[in-house]
Parts: structure tokens; sequence; C-alpha cells
């Protein structure tokens, strides 16, 4: 998995998307975009991108594409409407955006990874999340935050895990 940071100036999302997709399909990887406040850490994606792989494994995806289930489990959530606030929107903003082969490839991951680079004006985003936001979206409570001494990427990533619970 390559994380390939930076800031999106985006002006119509479905042809940012498409664009994308577009790199993902000519190197054969999944090429998923995050708004970066909402990303707590790298094991958050690569919590999400594992736990995506297994529920394909099982047959127990609730999406058909690679990249909505990996949105889906950073998102802990179910309902893809939802889950698609963590990605991009409309307007400048810092992103993060997910590369994965799946199968190790790290050539195609290193080729797609370049081609997104040239989709962003480089900016170190990973790590930079929005508590407040963060908090108010994966509902976390200063009571659970206190559970956890304060570490709101511990919860994040039970949040990830709980997913499949919830199923």
């Amino acid at each position: 998995m390559r994380l390939v940071e930076g800031v999106a100036d985006v002006d119509d999302v479905g042809a940012f998307v498409e664009r994308l997709d577009a790199v993902g399909a000519r190197h054969g990887v999944t090429v998923q975009a995050f708004d970066a406040r909402y990303v707590v850490s790298r094991a958050h994606l690569e919590r999400a991108v594992e736990l995506a792989e297994r529920a394909f494994e099982r047959g127990a995806n609730v999406a058909h594409d690679r990249g909505v289930e990996i949105l889906l489990y950073a998102a802990g959530r179910r309902q893809i409407d939802r889950a698609l606030t963590m990605g991009v929107s409309p307007g400048e903003q810092s992103v993060v955006v997910l590369v994965d082969a799946g199968d190790d490839d790290g050539a195609a991951e290193d080729e797609a990874a370049a081609a997104v680079e040239r989709e962003l004006r480089p900016a170190s985003t990973l790590g930079a999340f929005d508590e407040g936001r963060v908090r108010e979206y994966f509902d976390v409570g200063a009571r659970e935050l206190a559970v956890v001494d304060g570490r709101l990427a511990d919860v994040v990533l039970e949040r990830v895990a709980l997913l499949d619970v919830e199923k």
C-alpha cells in the first residue's frame, strides 16, 4: 500500500474521482482518496485495507468496488452515502490517496502513486486530522476518550475493527 499526500483543488468531484479511477485501471491497482481531516494515521488505512480484503475473500463485502469497500471500513460504516463524507468534496482540501495493488505489486503501486502525485500539490497531510471533526464523525465522547487515555486514533481503529461485528 502506498499513501500519497497533498492538496487537491476539486472543481468537480466526479471528474476528480474518474481521473483517479483511470490511474487505478491503467496500473491495475485500487486508488481511493480520503479527506485527510478524517484519517487519524497510516494504521487507520492499513487496517481498512486488511479488513476489506478479508471481506472480499469471505464473500462478505458490501460494495462491489474494492476502493469503496476500503472506504466503508475506514469510515466504520456500512452505508456508502455516509462513508462518502470521508471522501473528497468540492474545493481545496488536504487529501490522502491510498494506492494498493492487493498482491504486493510494488512496481504498479509506485507507478500509480507517481500518477496520483501529479493530481495534487505536494503537502504533508497524514496525521493532521481534525480532532473535533473525527470525534463527531465517529461519535467519540469524552468518557470513551478518557478510557484510552485520550488517544483518539485508538478509538477510530476500534471502530474500523468493529464494523465486522456490526454486520
